[in-house]
C-alpha cells in the first residue's frame, strides 16, 4: 500500500455475507456479471440525468459505453463504463458499507430457506458483492464526473478488511477489475461472457463493447419498449421463436405500454400449443421480469393469475427496483398492481378474440379452456370474471362450440335455469336417460364431459340471474301429453307394481327405491338421487380423488311404456335370464351416469344374456 492509502474493516454483517458468499457452493455463479453490468446501466443513466441541467462534466463528449476485456491467460476481467463515477466519500458508502440492512435480509433469507442463493442475489442491496463468487481479488477505479474530483481506488479480497486510496483513471467512470479464482477460469472467455450478456443484459440501453470488437455485443433496444405501430408481425412471431425455441406460431400477441397505475412494458404470448415442444426454452411456467432492462427473474409466477399461467413473455417496470426483497415489494403493493393490469389486458384480449375470430378463439379453448376450468374451480370467486370464456357442446349443438350468452339466447320463453348433464364422454352422454324430457321439448341442455367439470361445478353455480340446474335433479313437468308419446302403452298398474317388486328383491340394498318414471320416454330406467339435496359433482369428484369413493345409492325410476320391461314381465319369475337382466338395467343406468366403479366386471354378464338371446 502507498502512504495515502488506507485500510479499512468490514462491519460485521458485511463480513459474515462476504463468507456466505465466498464459502457456499453455489448453481449459478454466472449472475455476477448481471449484478455489475446492472450497476454500470445505473451510473450511465444517472450521468445521462445529470448532463440535462449540467453540462460542466469530466469528458462530457465521451461515450456512454460499458467495456469489457478478457486476460484467459491471467484470468483476468476489467468492467470499465463512463459513467457518473464516484468520489471518494460515495466508493466508502456505497463498497465499504450495505444500505438498509441489505445484507441482513439477505443472510435471513439464505438461512431460512432452501433458496439458491443465485436466486436472491439482485433482490437485496448485496449485488456487487457477488463478485466474491468469482473472485480471488477485486480492484475498483472510480472518478467523479466532477470536474475537479480526483480519482479513488478500493480493493478487497473478501477477507475482513478493504484499502482505499487514490487511483490513476484520467477517464471519467468506474473501472473493475477482478482476478478470477482457478474454480470460476471458465469466465475468461469472451464466448462464455458473450452467452451471460444475452441473456441477462441484451436488452441493457447502452453499447456493451467486448475484447476488441467494435460492434456491441448486447442488442440495446427491447421489443417490448418498441412503439406498436413500428415493429410488424414477422418480428413479433420471430421474438417468441427466439424466447422459446417453438416452432408452431402463437395464437396472440399482446403488446402492452402503461403509465399508470404502474409505469409496465409487457409484451406477451398465448402459445400455439398447450403442450411445449421437445426443445422448447421455457421449462417451467411464469413470465420473464425485467426491470429497465435487466432480467431479474426467468420464472415469475406472480405476475398472473394461476389460471393464466399459460402465458409466455416479458414484463418490465420502471417502478421495480433491482436490489428490492420480494417481501419488500409485495408489501408495497407494486406486484399485486402489476398483475391487475396484466390479468385485465390478457382477458380483454381474449375477450376480444371471441368476439372478433370465433374460429381462432376455439383453436385457445381447445388448448387452455382447462386452464379457465381449473381457475374456477380453485378460486369460486373469479366464476363471474371467467363465466363468459367458457366453451360448452350441447345437446341441441353437438358439434359446435357454445358459450353461456349463447346459450341464454336459445333459451325458451319461462325458462329459469341453465342446464346441464356431467358424463364420460361426449358420445355415450348424449344416450342419457335424464336427456329423455329435453330433447322431446328442445330444451338445450349443456353436456359436461371432461373429469375438471365436476370440480368447475363446484364454484360455478350461476351464470348472470341465472343458477345452474343438472338436469338428473331438475324439477320438470312429470305429466307427459299424448302427443310426446303417441304409441306408447304402459304396463298396468299391477304389472308395474310387481316388476317393481321384482327388482327391489334383486338389487337389494344398491338401490333406495324403485318406482316408475313419467320423464322417460326412450331410455328403460335412470338414477335419480333420493336426498333432493344430494350434490352429484361432489360424488363425481370423490370418484376421480379416490377419496373413499363408494357408489352412491339412488332411486331407480323405470319407464313404463318401455319394450324391454314388458318382455322382462314375460319371463318366469325369479328366473336365472330375469334376473341377470335386472342387474344389468341398474348397472347400465350405473354406466351412463359414469358413477360405476368398475365398468369392465359387466362383460360377463352381458355375454349370458347373449348366450341367451341366441338360444
Amino acid at each position: 500500500m502507498s502512504d495515502a492509502t488506507q485500510q479499512f474493516t468490514f462491519k460485521a454483517e458485511t463480513k459474515q455475507l462476504l463468507n456466505i458468499l465466498i464459502h457456499s457452493l453455489y448453481k449459478d455463479r454466472e449472475v455476477f456479471l448481471r449484478e455489475l453490468l446492472s450497476n454500470a446501466s445505473d451510473a450511465l443513466n444517472r450521468l445521462r440525468f445529470e448532463m440535462v441541467t449540467n453540462r460542466d462534466v469530466l469528458d462530457p463528449n465521451a461515450e456512454l459505453k460499458i467495456q469489457i476485456s478478457v486476460d484467459p491467460d491471467a484470468k483476468l476481467i476489467v468492467i470499465q463504463d463512463t459513467g457518473i463515477g464516484m468520489t471518494r466519500e460515495e466508493v466508502i458508502e456505497n463498497l465499504g458499507t450495505i444500505a438498509q440492512s441489505g445484507a441482513r435480509k439477505f443472510i435471513e433469507a439464505t438461512q431460512s430457506q432452501n433458496a439458491e442463493i443465485s436466486q436472491v442475489i439482485g433482490q437485496f442491496g448485496v449485488g456487487f458483492y457477488s463478485v466474491f463468487m468469482v473472485a480471488d481479488w477485486v480492484k475498483v477505479a472510480s472518478r467523479s464526473f466532477r470536474q475537479d474530483a480526483e480519482a479513488v481506488s478500493w480493493s478487497a479480497t473478501g477477507e475482513d478488511t478493504y484499502q482505499i486510496g487514490p487511483a490513476e483513471l484520467s477517464a471519467r467512470g468506474t473501472r473493475i477489475e477482478i482476478k478470477l479464482k482457478e474454480s470460476a477460469a471458465e469466465f475468461a472467455d469472451e464466448a462464455r461472457l458473450t452467452n451471460i450478456i444475452h441473456k441477462h443484459s441484451d436488452y441493457i440501453g447502452f453499447p456493451i463493447y467486448l475484447g476488441e470488437n467494435q460492434t456491441a455485443v448486447n442488442k440495446q433496444s427491447s421489443l417490448w419498449r418498441a412503439a406498436r405501430q413500428s415493429v410488424s408481425e414477422e418480428q413479433y412471431k420471430e421474438f417468441y421463436r427466439q424466447t422459446t425455441l417453438e416452432f408452431e406460431d402463437p395464437l396472440l400477441h399482446i403488446h402492452l405500454s402503461t403509465d399508470a397505475p404502474v409505469q409496465l412494458y409487457a409484451l406477451l404470448y398465448i402459445p400455439g400449443k398447450a403442450e411445449r415442444g421437445m426443445f422448447s426454452l421455457r421449462k417451467e411456467d411464469g413470465l420473464k421480469l425485467y426491470t429497465r432492462n435487466i432480467l431479474i427473474d426467468d420464472y415469475n409466477k406472480d405476475l398472473l393469475p394461476e389460471y393464466l399461467r399459460f402465458m409466455q413473455g416479458v414484463v418490465d417496470s420502471e417502478d421495480l427496483p433491482l436490489n428490492v426483497s420480494r417481501e419488500t415489494v409485495q408489501a408495497s403493493g407494486l406486484m399485486s398492481k402489476l398483475k391487475k393490469v396484466l390479468t385485465n389486458q390478457v382477458l380483454r384480449e381474449l375477450e376480444n378474440l371471441a368476439k372478433n375470430n370465433a374460429e381462432k378463439y376455439e383453436s385457445f379453448w381447445r388448448e387452455f379452456g382447462a386452464y379457465l376450468k381449473q381457475g374456477i374451480a380453485a378460486h369460486p370467486t373469479e366464476a363471474e370474471t371467467l363465466s363468459p370464456f367458457l366453451r360448452f357442446k350441447t345437446n341441441l349443438r353437438p358439434e359446435s362450440w357454445s358459450s353461456l350468452a349463447d346459450y341464454v339466447s336459445h333459451m325458451q320463453d319461462g325458462q329459469k335455469e341453465i342446464y346441464y348433464l356431467a358424463g364420460e364422454d361426449s358420445k355415450s352422454i348424449l344416450r342419457s336417460p335424464h336427456l329423455d324430457y329435453f330433447q322431446a321439448r328442445g330444451i338445450e341442455v349443456l353436456l359436461l364431459t371432461e373429469p375438471l367439470d365436476a370440480f368447475m361445478l363446484m364454484g360455478l353455480r350461476q351464470y348472470k340471474e341465472y343458477d345452474l340446474k343438472n338436469v338428473a335433479q331438475a324439477e320438470v313437468e312429470t305429466t307427459p301429453s299424448d302427443a310426446d308419446q303417441p304409441n306408447a302403452e304402459k304396463l298396468s298398474d299391477a304389472e308395474l307394481d310387481s316388476l317393481i317388486e321384482r327388482f327391489k328383491q334383486v338389487l337389494g340394498e344398491k338401490v333406495t327405491d324403485v318406482r316408475a318414471s313419467q320423464r322417460l320416454s326412450q331410455s328403460v330406467a335412470r338414477l335419480a338421487d333420493a336426498d333432493t339435496n344430494a350434490n352429484p359433482e361432489l360424488q363425481r369428484v370423490y370418484k376421480y380423488l379416490g377419496k373413499e369413493y363408494e357408489t352412491p345409492k339412488k332411486v331407480l325410476e323405470l319407464n313404463p311404456t318401455h319394450p324391454i320391461l314388458k318382455s322382462l314381465l314375460q319371463q318366469a319369475s325369479g328366473s336365472d335370464l330375469q334376473n341377470i337382466v335386472i342387474e344389468q338395467i341398474y348397472e347400465n343406468a350405473l354406466l351412463v351416469e359414469g358413477l360405476h366403479p368398475d365398468p369392465s366386471s359387466v362383460a360377463a354378464r352381458v355375454q349370458q344374456i347373449i348366450a341367451a338371446a341366441l338360444k
